[in-house]
Order: C-alpha cells, then structure tokens, then sequence
C-alpha cells in the first residue's frame, strides 16, 4: 500500500511498461475536464445574457409605464381645453340638441 502510494507520487506508472494505458485515461480525464470548465463557461454566460435582457424589461416596462400616465394627463379634459383655448376655441355654452330624422314610408 505504501509503495503503491509513493508510485503514484514518484510518476513511475507514467513511465512503466503499461503506461499506454494510464497515459490514454489521462488524456480522457483532460479532455473531459476541458468540456466541463468550457460547459460552465457558456452557462454563465447565458446567465449574464438573461440577467442583462432582465434589466431591459424593466427599463422598458418602467417607459411604458411613463408614457402611459402622460398619455392619460394628455387625455384629461381639462388639459383638453386648455390646449384649445390656445387656439381660439372654446366650449359651447348652448347644449348640443339631437336631430331626428324621420323616413319617408313612400320609400
């Protein structure tokens, strides 16, 4: 056991006969290492992605939300009045009456 453990710390089963085969797993183990560090890679990666377009949506939530109270000061009547004062109209003061149309039955 103790001589097996300082092999493994002095490398000779790098250099021995059966080396081939230790030399092919290692060379798997990097590989598969390699994949897995440049797996994590792209996941973090996407993970900036979602956390930056995150922020978009509420910046652009937080604009529609702006716009529409603007648009619902801009649709208030008394704003209404005031912009066409401006321009010289002004509210009736005579209510509007309805108009009724009868058909002629000769039709």
């Amino acid at each position: 056991m103790k001589e097996g453990f300082f092999n493994i710390i002095k490398g000779t089963f790098l250099v021995n006969d059966d080396a081939l085969k230790n030399w092919r797993f290692i060379i798997f183990l990097s590989v598969l290492t390699l994949g897995m560090i440049a797996s994590g890679h792209q996941a973090d990666k996407k993970v900036h992605q979602i956390a930056q377009l995150s922020n978009e949506v509420k910046d652009l939530k937080s604009q529609y939300v702006d716009v529409r109270m603007q648009l619902m000061n801009a649709k208030m009547e008394t704003k209404i009045i005031a912009a066409m004062a401006k321009k010289g109209l002004f509210i009736s003061e005579v209510p509007p009456q309805k108009i009724v149309v009868l058909s002629n039955p000769k039709d």
